[in-house]
């Protein structure tokens, strides 16, 4: 009979994973041409094509066109999402954006980055096709949540810093927030 063998406790050990980085150099180059120019601006193009009822296809440079859809009660197919939560899907788009570019500019390496949005919303005008007759002001999104959760190599207020940054310069929450030109009319 052998006796029983004594074997050293393992160590557990955790093993932290990281976000897929951006190029940080390439970051501050085009940080340093912003600063050098702070009037520059560039133009983004899409083409909205309808394919019947409320089903459209939005064409962006080459890739794979954005579907917009409305619900079945709304009067649309449900192939897709609404228009209201595509504007949601931009700005959680833009947000991530800001707060992996500001969490590179600081070092700060993310291993975890996820965005719920809300926004409350509502159609009583009926696109303006009969129903409730409302102003500008009263239509649209009335408000809009984000929930952030974040984890990296930074404390929670290191990290909240982060996401509050990207938030004050997100070009797409500040034309939420800011009234901008727009104009509408027949094309040529």
């Amino acid at each position: 009979m052998t006796a029983p063998v004594e074997t050293a406790p393992v160590a557990e050990t955790t093993v932290t994973t990281y976000l897929r980085p951006i190029d940080r150099d390439g970051l501050m180059a085009f940080a340093e041409k912003g600063r050098n120019n702070p009037g520059s601006r560039g133009t983004n193009v899409v083409k909205t094509v309808c394919e019947g009822q409320y089903r459209t296809l939005s064409y962006v440079g080459d890739h794979t066109p954005v579907v917009v859809d409305e619900p079945l009660h709304l009067f649309g197919e449900n192939t897709a999402p609404a228009p209201g939560e595509i504007v949601l899907a931009a700005l959680g788009g833009c947000l991530a954006v800001g707060i992996t570019a500001v969490a590179t500019f600081k070092q700060v390496r993310l291993s975890r980055l996820e965005l719920r949005l809300e926004g409350d919303i509502g159609n009583p005008a009926a696109w303006g096709a009969g129903g409730a007759q409302k102003k500008p002001e009263d239509m649209g999104f009335q408000a809009i949540r984000v929930f952030v959760t974040i984890e990296g190599d930074a404390t929670r207020a290191e990290l909240d810093e982060i996401v509050q940054q990207a938030n004050y310069f997100s070009p797409v929450a500040n034309t939420m927030r800011n009234p901008i030109p727009f104009q509408i009319a027949l094309a040529d």
